[in-house]
Parts: C-alpha cells; sequence; structure tokens
C-alpha cells in the first residue's frame, strides 16, 4: 500500500498516512469497521423482525405513556412500523453504512429519549446511549472504509 509521509513538525516523527485506505483483513481498523458494520445490519434487522412475534420481550411495554398517546392505534401496531423501519435500517446498514449508520444514531437517540421519559427504564437507555455511541463509531469509520455515492451526470 503507497503512503505518503506529512511534513514534520519540530521535535516531532514523521507520520505515514496510506494514500488511499482499502479493505486490508489484517489491518485492526478494518476489522472493527466490518464488525460493527456486521454487529449493525443484523441487530436491528433481528430485532424488527422480533417486534412482529414478541418473542425476545414485550415490546409494546417499551413505549412511555406520552408516545402511546400520539401514535395511532395500538402500541402493537406502532411496533409493526417501528419493526419495519429496524428492518429497512439494518438493510440500509449493509448496503451503505456510510450514510444508514446516522440513520441508526438518530433512531437511538429517539429510543434514548422515549425511555429516559418512562421511570423503570434507564439502564435499558444506558445500553441504547452505549449502542448509538456504536453506531457514531461505525459512521466515522464507514467515512474511511466506505465510499460517498458517486451520482451519474447525464
Amino acid at each position: 500500500m503507497a503512503t505518503t509521509t506529512l511534513p514534520r513538525k519540530r521535535g516531532a516523527s514523521p507520520v505515514a498516512r496510506p494514500a488511499e485506505t482499502a479493505a486490508d483483513w489484517r489491518d485492526p481498523r478494518y476489522q472493527a469497521f466490518a464488525l460493527l458494520r456486521i454487529a449493525f445490519t443484523v441487530a436491528p434487522i433481528a430485532f424488527g423482525l422480533d417486534k412482529f412475534f414478541n418473542v425476545l420481550v414485550d415490546w409494546p411495554q417499551y413505549f412511555a405513556p406520552w408516545i402511546n398517546d400520539i401514535v395511532p392505534g395500538s402500541g402493537q401496531d406502532a411496533m409493526y412500523a417501528v419493526g419495519v423501519i429496524e428492518i429497512v435500517a439494518g438493510i440500509a446498514v449493509a448496503l451503505k453504512p456510510r450514510y444508514a449508520a446516522y440513520v441508526v444514531v438518530a433512531w437511538l437517540a429517539g429510543i434514548i429519549v422515549n425511555l429516559l421519559t418512562y421511570s423503570g427504564y434507564y439502564d435499558v437507555a444506558l445500553r441504547d446511549f452505549g449502542l448509538m455511541l456504536g453506531a457514531l463509531t461505525l459512521a466515522r469509520l464507514a467515512s474511511v472504509y466506505d465510499p460517498p455515492l458517486r451520482l451519474r451526470r447525464r
């Protein structure tokens, strides 16, 4: 891999940076990117599917009362929509994590707000905050390892 050397500051050692970053499974940074990409693809799809079956948990119980009051239909009806959004988000992360990871960050931020406004679920909100940081890390790594979209001009 070609490298470039940045100019030296007084007293500093030269820093080599890759001219372009390619997928290299020996590189721990790329391994972190790949693991986060897999995790944020599989988890939203799995949890989204479970919104339809409630095998892992009874999902409507996590709705804060004020949210349950503003969504149309029952809490379970809202969970069907949430499930679809999560499945789409997981597929989007698989296809283009550079952009989709920020969607997951925003989605997790909304979940955290919901949980913080409903007493008794602060531990779950803290866990989701950690997941949000992981999704943000994926987004930052994707800015290096996932090329931007190239829109064709006619």
